[in-house]
């Protein structure tokens, strides 16, 4: 490493771990990626682990780190309240809460709370990805995170004004391998967003999204009477629940046409497909990985008074 890292930025999940050591210009210098989420960390100490990942990436003893995710949930190593929204993501980093006692100087950003007695909402994580989407210039305007738990943003001048969540992915993986679904698609490796099966199921949600459930039922009925092919059937079932998705987040948002769309690797196909059969028109892809990296960036500026706040590449 020709550079020695000035900071150090965790993703830390309830499955995964994601570090990157950078420069004090945000210049990824290394990274780690491992499966150390949160319970086998806390069995081997939160600190342990972190420590270990660092000591690989290179970081000097006193190099300081920012952390965001489900590290900072009840569950997690410390807990870092939930902030209300609106909210400017500009001021999220002052919010960071201390790990206290730990070897190094260890911060991990806050959450946010939408405390609507008829709406209420969380996240932690994705308002990371957030601050990185405002510190590359999209400050207003609607922003589709797909996941587990996939969200939709409304952006006012860096402000989030509200959010909404969809258990788009938790639904969609427990019918796959849990429901009576299970048998139609079991030898389907993943989903194909090119079949005709995947946008006929989208469009048939966004036209009668009433029906969704009956939809789902069909997945069994027409592999039994017609023989569909368990990949043409695990295509319905994704399309089908993407389809439900965008046709709440229209019922509660209105015309989402230009908004962006958040996601890595082959999510960010199914939403492309599914977009384009809602009629968006054309909207704007965002790297998910990239975010993240650009909000913990804008943190650690904050956090750590680096001399360099421009966004890094």
């Amino acid at each position: 490493m020709s550079r020695e890292p000035a900071y150090a930025a965790i993703d830390w999940g309830t499955t995964s771990f994601r570090a990157w050591a950078c420069a004090a210009d945000g210049t990824v210098l290394g990274e780690r990626r491992a499966a150390d989420g949160l319970i086998s960390a806390a069995d081997r100490g939160f600190e342990t682990v972190l420590e270990g990942h660092l000591s690989a990436l290179g970081l000097g003893s006193s190099a300081p780190v920012v952390m965001c995710g489900m590290v900072g949930s009840r569950t997690g190593w410390v807990e870092a309240a939930y902030l209300d929204t609106p909210i400017g993501l500009d001021g999220l980093a002052a919010q960071a809460t201390p790990v206290p006692a730990s070897a190094r100087p260890v911060f991990i950003l806050p959450g946010l709370a939408q405390r609507s007695p008829v709406e209420p909402d969380v996240m932690r994580g994705e308002e990371t990805q957030l601050l990185g989407v405002v510190a590359d210039g999209l400050r207003t305007g609607f922003v589709c995170m797909p996941g587990t738990h996939s969200k939709w943003v409304r952006l006012e001048d860096g402000t989030i004004e509200s959010f909404s969540t969809f258990m788009t992915g938790e639904l969609f993986q427990h019918l796959r391998t849990h429901s009576i679904l299970r048998q139609a698609v079991e030898t389907a490796t993943a989903v194909d967003a090119t079949l005709p099966a995947f946008t006929e199921a989208v469009r048939h949600v966004l036209e009668e999204p009433a029906l969704a459930t009956n939809r789902l039922f069909q997945i069994r009925a027409g592999w039994l009477l017609a023989g569909r092919s368990a990949g043409d059937q695990l295509a319905r079932l994704s399309g089908t629940l993407i389809g439900l998705e965008i046709a709440g987040a229209q019922a509660r948002y209105g015309d989402l046409t230009g908004a962006a769309l958040l996601a890595s690797g082959p999510i960010a196909a199914l939403y492309d497909a599914a977009f384009a059969v809602a009629g968006f028109g054309t909207f704007r892809p965002l790297d998910a990985d990239r975010c993240v990296r650009h909000g913990l960036h804008a943190a650690a500026c904050t956090l750590f008074s680096l001399a360099s706040t421009e966004t890094p590449a």
